[in-house]
């Protein structure tokens, strides 16, 4: 059963906030070195906090995260609100101590991505970045085989993240407000895909890119599509696109190597497609020694998107009490920063259009 009791407070109620809530809640009773604490929940609407609080079992709900950045008993504080209180509520965090995860993107911009890097690091707190498609069994899978060489030389990378919820959703949602969002489908969508990018293929050194806002009066990106090339030397390319009709979930990678390659779509979660020099077949990620399982089920009963967080967040905990670091599987505030100066550069390209280098701080 899991350890000693770590206060928690959790800024965000939506579906973030869900989605932590249940995590936090399953990570109670599940073999983790700490057990999470539910001291505080806060949001922007004191009604939707209190209800979030008394569904989550959250001991307080409170109308200020700057309570629970004070209070003695968080040592973690998570943050699961819109892009724009991103920064500084971490940053208060952070000096105040604390252990941070931040949903992603984790800045509005490189910027202010590289000031909550910075403010996170002097603090000496653990800092992870939510990245959580790096907690999926078979996405973990896919590094361990790219580490061991499976695939041989390492030639193309490719991505897209597709949804169809832009078309007719509602304009005053704080996703199409670019003083909440910073960006459209490149913040929100593109930010993952660039993360799988940097885990699986390494640092990304240039990019050229198209973006595009097809809705009328929106002042957000609807889409956008870039190539990229590696610091190996390898290629690729990127598309995310909120208007892709028929698309609910479609976030869909490919390796391509010397020897072999990969393919994974989080719509087949927990399916990892391995190919030799002639064709693919089918790993079902299920299996005892595959990465993340032993909080799971007997082989061959899957897991949901929902076990992402979970995993997660017991990475997190696990780095907390020293068993590892956050990296390199976690994404830390300098891998969210990181991939804030990737999308920084597909909006410079975009702007220019021309190849923008991408340079790191």
């Amino acid at each position: 059963m899991a350890g000693p009791a770590i206060g928690v407070g959790l800024l965000g109620y939506a579906s973030m906030g869900r989605a932590h809530s249940r995590a936090l809640l399953a990570l109670q009773h599940l073999d983790v070195p700490l057990r999470p604490e539910l001291v505080s929940i806060s949001g922007r609407t004191r009604e939707a906090v209190e209800q979030a609080r008394e569904r989550w079992g959250w001991g307080e709900a409170v109308a200020d995260w700057r309570e629970q950045v004070v209070d003695e008993r968080i040592v973690l504080f998570d943050n699961a609100g819109p892009n724009a209180v991103h920064a500084e509520p971490t940053i208060a965090a952070a000096r105040a101590g604390k252990h941070l995860l931040c949903e992603k993107p984790l800045g509005l911009t490189a910027g202010e991505s590289y000031e909550m890097w910075q403010e996170a690091e002097r603090a000496g707190v653990a800092h992870l970045c939510g990245f959580n498609y790096r907690f999926v069994p078979a996405v973990r899978l896919a590094r361990e085989l790219l580490e061991a060489g499976e695939l041989g030389e390492v030639v193309h990378f490719r991505a897209r993240y597709l949804q169809s919820w832009g078309w007719d959703a509602d304009p005053a949602l704080w996703r199409f407000d670019p003083g909440q969002a910073g960006s459209g489908a490149i913040g929100d969508l593109g930010a993952h895909i660039v993360d799988i990018a940097r885990y699986l293929g390494g640092e990304i050194v240039s990019v050229s890119a198209r973006v595009r806002t097809i809705v009328p009066g929106r002042e957000v990106d609807d889409q956008f599509v870039a190539t990229v090339e590696f610091e190996s030397g390898m290629i690729g390319t990127l598309e995310a696109s909120r208007l892709a009709h028929g698309r609910l979930n479609s976030n869909v990678f490919e390796v391509n190597g010397s020897k072999g390659s990969l393919a994974f779509d989080v719509e087949r979660l927990n399916e990892l497609d391995v190919a030799d020099t002639k064709s693919f077949r089918r790993v079902l990620v299920t299996e005892p020694d595959h990465p993340y399982l032993r909080h799971w089920w007997r082989p061959g009963h899957i897991i949901g998107w929902g076990a992402t967080f979970v995993n997660e967040l017991g990475h997190l905990l696990e780095a907390i009490a020293g068993e590892h670091g956050v990296a390199p599987h976690g994404a830390t505030f300098e891998d969210g920063y990181r991939c804030s100066e990737v999308l920084d550069a597909i909006v410079r390209s975009a702007e220019s259009g021309r190849q923008e280098q991408v340079s790191y701080r």
